[in-house]
């Protein structure tokens, strides 16, 4: 909405959210959510985990914390595995990797690309899923060699890595829709889509700022939404 509004404006338009939605479900133009799934988490290993360090911590400049995980792009007769690294301050991506196996190099990788590309990591914390390509040795290893903090999820409940899950939703539901018939096409797809998803598309939970221009501030960011869970533990409480 944020994005239409100039153009709702100058043709004296006014509609609002739920509205809009109507519109494009009458005209069939919202996007299908898939229902195939691949399985990208396997926990059950012997490698060593870590716990939570970041219960109830916000962020309050870029590259004080840093979120993982691994989600799957649909290719004609398989799927691709795109490994994230997301600043949770900002939501921009900094790092990304898509390969063909869910072996732990893809994931090494991403995390590479998002130390390569920052100014000043001291203090960072990363956070991901207890998945094998997180807590093996190669992983591990490359956080350990930066000093970065490394914190991982307790259980398999999503909301313990929720911003990488929301980020995942956002690629896949809004910029890479389609199946692909290589790997190499899906790649470049991937790559556009995260410059378009960094510098172009606003963030509620980042006072509406795309995640470019997020990564450049410091201090508290203004949510545009209404936290409905804890709205509704406070009135228990009350």
């Amino acid at each position: 909405m944020v994005l239409l509004g100039d153009f709702m404006k100058d043709h004296n338009i006014e509609l609002g959210r739920d509205g809009l939605f109507d519109l494009l479900r009458e005209h069939r133009l919202l996007v299908r959510k898939r229902k195939r799934k691949a399985h990208t988490t396997f926990s059950r290993h012997w490698y060593s985990k870590y716990p939570n360090l970041i219960k109830g911590m916000e962020p309050r400049c870029a590259n004080e914390l840093w979120v993982s995980d691994i989600t799957y792009i649909p290719l004609k007769e398989r799927f691709g595995y795109l490994s994230l690294v997301t600043d949770a301050y900002s939501r921009k991506i900094v790092g990304h990797f898509l390969s063909a196996t869910l072996e732990a190099w893809g994931s090494v990788n991403a995390l590479k690309m998002a130390i390569k590309n920052a100014s000043g990591i001291q203090g960072l914390i990363h956070h991901s899923d207890r998945g094998i390509q997180y807590c093996c040795n190669d992983y591990v290893k490359v956080l350990k060699t930066k000093s970065i903090g490394i914190s991982m999820t307790e259980n398999g409940d999503p909301y313990e890595n929720a911003i990488a899950e929301r980020v995942n939703g956002i690629l896949k539901e809004e910029l890479l829709q389609r199946r692909y018939n290589t790997l190499e096409e899906a790649t470049k797809s991937v790559t556009a889509a995260i410059t378009i998803y960094n510098t172009l598309r606003p963030h509620a939970s980042c006072n509406m700022l795309t995640p470019q221009q997020a990564h450049l501030q410091t201090g508290p960011l203004r949510k545009h939404w209404k936290n409905y869970y804890a709205t509704k533990q406070k009135e228990v409480i009350v």
